[in-house]
């Protein structure tokens, strides 16, 4: 498994609408793309004053579905992204490979 996580800061006056966009739009596009099993969205707690952070996690069946994703899928889904909210984010992506999982 890889998790595939994109950490946005975004504006505050459009926080909102960024929200909403990406529980309407966005994420259900990416996942459509059958490269992804789940998704998690979260706020990051402990930002500065005026800050919005958020993490939106990916789970990939593995690397090469991963892959398939950055070349297939990606530069367009990162366009709509950007282009929508130019000049009112910043956002970092990182991969995580899962070693092992723990559950109740």
């Amino acid at each position: 498994m890889l998790i595939y996580n994109v950490t946005v800061s975004i504006d505050q006056l459009v926080e909102q609408d960024w929200l909403h966009w990406m529980r309407s739009s966005h994420i259900p596009d990416v996942l459509q793309t059958g490269c992804f099993l789940e998704c998690r969205l979260s706020r990051v707690n402990g930002e500065e004053d005026g800050g919005c952070t958020y993490s939106v996690m990916y789970l990939a069946p593995d690397h090469a579905t991963y892959e398939r994703y950055q070349s297939q899928f990606a530069p367009a889904l990162q366009q709509d992204h950007a282009a929508r909210f130019q000049g009112k984010f910043a956002a970092f992506r990182t991969t995580l490979n899962v070693i092992e999982e723990f559950k109740i």
